[in-house]
């Protein structure tokens, strides 16, 4: 139900019964208990050994020890928007509210002094955890059963049983039928949809794993189906343990991600997907990739475990060293190439891993510049995108292009070594590829330096029909090089 429009003082509003509001779940679209763990597990991982014991003592205790460490940034959380807008026309129209939560008294202290629409708030205390049976105890020793309630959870029925009237948020709309008449108002939205988890798994990013096909098909092995199937299983698995190194990142970055432009709509973010889901997602697909991964040859799982660190190493350190970190990305891509040559038990040339390093060098640099220039052209002086200023532009836009050029050097040194006989019938076709790369890496900086690439790279070149022409035409003069 949407909230009524207007924010006109009624009269009888201060009469009315105190409209009590619920925390996770139901003013934010998202558990700040989760958070703070969160929170503590990128600041201090160590201090993750301390849950359990504190567990021991209460959750009410675990969430005082987590409030004392962390401190959630209230501006940042993501609050139902629908319910927040009807909350600040009752406070306008001059109806008490009452933040009611299970959550530690010095989170919903800050979200109620960000808010300054609450008059009053009841919170965990340490010792006492209020949810359930407990909250449902405070408020009728404060209020007696004179109150309104706005929850999103079963365990809020006990609440709603002795509230004179009930707000419902969430997705369930079988929760509405349970608190049956007592409802006076429902905030529901779409369950999330599998649409949802593919965009928190980031699944538009497995085409980036396409690279583990890259050393059979340049190879004389490519010959043999059976190999393609093996190429396929390390796909796979490399997909889903990426997709977990998503997921986590996802989790440790919601206070970034929600400042920025664009990441803010990330499904954890957001508060699309709950935070729970995400401790399930992350494990859930790094197992099956991991289990995926044992049934091909033992290199290849070596391989994986190695990009997993690094991948793991970047996120929490090196993304923030300034050319250490395209040189990471640049490895990491270049690992692909190395997993499906190991998937495949093909002997990798080291003309391909060569091209790859310089290509995937030259595709870092440009979505780091993308991202500087993004940022001049907001006149935001000299802050800084990960280490880099505004002011590096240009050095980075020589290398990047350097990179890209040598990759194409290195291309040509190939096609005139003896290796591309063993594999091509007509290798002579080949030289068509070099003008074609050439094209592409100029247009990518070309554009960059427009201020018209937005996105990386690599995404930007699948949803480009520019790059779909030229992909389609490497594809053709390899083709005819090996058939001719």
């Amino acid at each position: 139900m949407q909230p009524e429009p207007g924010h006109a003082i009624r009269p009888d509003a201060a009469a009315e019964p105190p409209l009590c509001v619920d925390l996770d779940g139901t003013l934010v679209r998202t558990d700040t208990l989760y958070e703070s763990v969160l929170l503590l597990v990128k600041g201090n991982p160590v201090a993750v050994l301390a849950l359990p014991v504190w567990l021991l003592r209460g959750k009410a205790h675990l969430k005082r020890e987590l409030a004392s460490r962390v401190a959630l940034d209230a501006s940042a959380l993501p609050y139902h928007p629908e319910l927040l807008a009807w909350l600040r026309g009752e406070h306008a129209a001059g109806r008490k509210l009452v933040l009611v939560s299970a959550a530690d008294e010095r989170v919903v202290r800050a979200v109620a002094e960000h808010l300054g629409i609450f008059s009053e708030l009841i919170a965990s205390d340490g010792t006492t955890n209020l949810k359930g049976p407990g909250k449902r105890a405070a408020l009728t020793a404060r209020f007696g059963g004179g109150y309104d309630y706005a929850g999103d959870h079963p365990a809020d029925l006990d609440v709603w049983s002795d509230a004179r009237g009930a707000i419902v948020v969430g997705t369930d709309d079988r929760l509405v039928r349970k608190v049956g008449s007592r409802v006076q108002r429902t905030f529901i939205s779409p369950a999330p949809r599998l649409a949802t988890i593919a965009r928190a798994l980031r699944v538009q990013q497995w085409v980036k794993n396409v690279l583990v096909f890259v050393p059979l098909l340049m190879a004389p092995e490519a010959r043999n189906p059976a190999l393609f199937w093996d190429a396929f299983l390390a796909f796979v698995a490399f997909s889903l343990c990426a997709s977990a190194v998503y997921v986590t990142n996802d989790l440790l970055d919601l206070d970034a991600d929600r400042r920025h432009e664009t990441k803010r709509r990330r499904p954890f973010a957001a508060g699309d997907l709950p935070l729970a889901l995400g401790f399930v997602l992350g494990p859930a697909t790094l197992g099956v990739g991991l289990a995926l991964a044992l049934l091909l040859p033992p290199p290849f799982l070596v391989v994986l475990v190695l990009y997993l660190v690094t991948t793991t190493a970047y996120s929490f350190r090196l993304k923030h060293v300034p050319l250490l970190d395209v040189i990471v990305l640049a490895v990491l891509y270049t690992g692909r190439v190395i997993a499906g040559a190991a998937a495949t038990s093909v002997s990798p040339s080291p003309w391909i891993l060569g091209f790859s390093l310089f290509f995937f060098l030259s595709l870092a640099f440009v979505k780091r510049y993308s991202e500087l220039h993004a940022l001049r052209r907001k006149d935001q002086g000299e802050l800084k995108v990960r280490g880099y200023y505004p002011s590096d532009l240009e050095l980075i836009a020589t290398q990047g292009t350097v990179s890209g050029y040598i990759s194409v050097l290195v291309a040509a040194l190939y096609l005139n070594s003896d290796r591309v006989a063993l594999v091509y019938v007509h290798p002579a076709f080949l030289w068509t590829i070099c003008p074609l790369l050439l094209y592409w890496i100029s247009r990518i900086w070309l554009l960059a330096r427009r201020g018209e690439l937005h996105d990386d790279p690599v995404l930007f070149a699948v949803r480009d029909r520019t790059s779909y022409v030229i992909g389609a035409l490497v594809a053709a003069t390899l083709l005819l090089a090996r058939l001719v």
